[in-house]
């Protein structure tokens, strides 16, 4: 499978070679991983121990914070230790794996938005039947299917991957093992991958792009006919968060994709990535306990009962 005999080690560009610049890279990012950490977790915590968070809304959004740790921790932590050590090089199999796993946590989370947009469809439009229809049985069956589609779609094109040949070259220009930079520097015919990857991209993308945008007309269309103001503001509230995480994460893609070859420059997507991989995850929780009163009920309960704790 392994066929590039001369590249075992791969050097990794970062973002920039200014000394000074890079001591401000690593902060800013040192902070947004453990804010990202940290928000994600208590999440997940909440979840886990308030009773009020028992429904599959909550269990998907449990879910969606283990992605968003899972997806940050994949290339964040390397590009850190990058940074305060200065040893750029990754080894082959080191980036095949680091590949693999963004892949895998980047296409899964597209997934399980649309699964989340379902949740609230069901949920406003089908409001007295969502306890039968959102049972923990289909929700389980949702997250297997999220997990199983994504390993599905990024198979094909790291197969491929996995035959590539890298003669001279083994300089990527990213600060992490990415499809785009990788076929850059290689010396094998790319068309074919590239293709396969545009392919597999363009699918995930408009499938659960479709199935967001489906969902949310009959959101809308169910909340206008709503006869109170009072339920029209409840219905948006409890969906508002969903659409902010939705609409970043897809238009951070939109133009990550809308642009020339892998073999021409990617440079200009690197600021683009700093915010899919570090930004985003750091602010889904935020979004989240900000803008839903149920989150932000049981976060102040969770610490009046630490409080309460530490006074005993």
């Amino acid at each position: 499978m392994m066929r590039n005999h001369t590249v075992t080690t791969f050097i990794l560009l970062g973002l920039t070679d200014d000394p000074q610049l890079k001591i401000m890279i690593f902060i800013f990012l040192f902070l947004t991983y453990m804010l990202s950490i940290t928000g994600n977790l208590i999440i997940i915590s909440l979840t886990f121990i308030d009773s009020h968070l028992k429904n599959a809304m909550y269990f998907f959004l449990q879910n969606f914070s283990f992605l968003e740790i899972s997806f940050t921790s994949a290339c964040i932590p390397r590009y850190l230790y990058n940074l305060s050590t200065g040893d750029k090089t990754i080894t082959y199999d080191n980036c095949v794996t680091q590949m693999f796993f963004t892949d895998l946590f980047g296409v899964t989370e597209f997934f399980l938005l649309a699964t989340m947009s379902y949740d609230r469809y069901v949920a406003i439009c089908k409001p007295l039947h969502y306890v039968t229809i959102m049972n923990n049985r289909v929700c389980r069956r949702l997250i297997v299917w999220c997990w199983t589609t994504g390993f599905l779609v990024i198979i094909p094109p790291l197969s491929l991957g996995l035959k590539l040949e890298f003669c001279d070259s083994n300089v990527i220009d990213h600060f992490f093992c990415d499809v785009s930079p990788l076929l850059k520097i290689s010396c094998s015919e790319t068309w074919l991958i590239e293709q396969m990857v545009i392919v597999c991209a363009v699918l995930t993308f408009i499938m659960t792009l479709i199935c967001v945008v489906l969902s949310y007309i009959y959101i809308i269309k169910a909340i206008l006919q709503f006869s109170s103001a009072h339920r029209r503001k409840k219905a948006f509230s409890t969906c508002s968060s969903h659409m902010i995480v939705v609409s970043i994460t897809y238009g951070s893609c939109i133009f990550i994709y809308v642009k020339p070859s892998a073999k021409e420059l990617v440079a200009s997507n690197k600021g683009v990535v700093v915010l899919i991989t570090s930004i985003a995850p750091m602010l889904n929780p935020f979004i989240y306990t900000l803008r839903n009163k149920q989150v932000k009920q049981a976060l102040k309960d969770s610490i009046k009962r630490i409080a309460l704790f530490s006074k005993k």
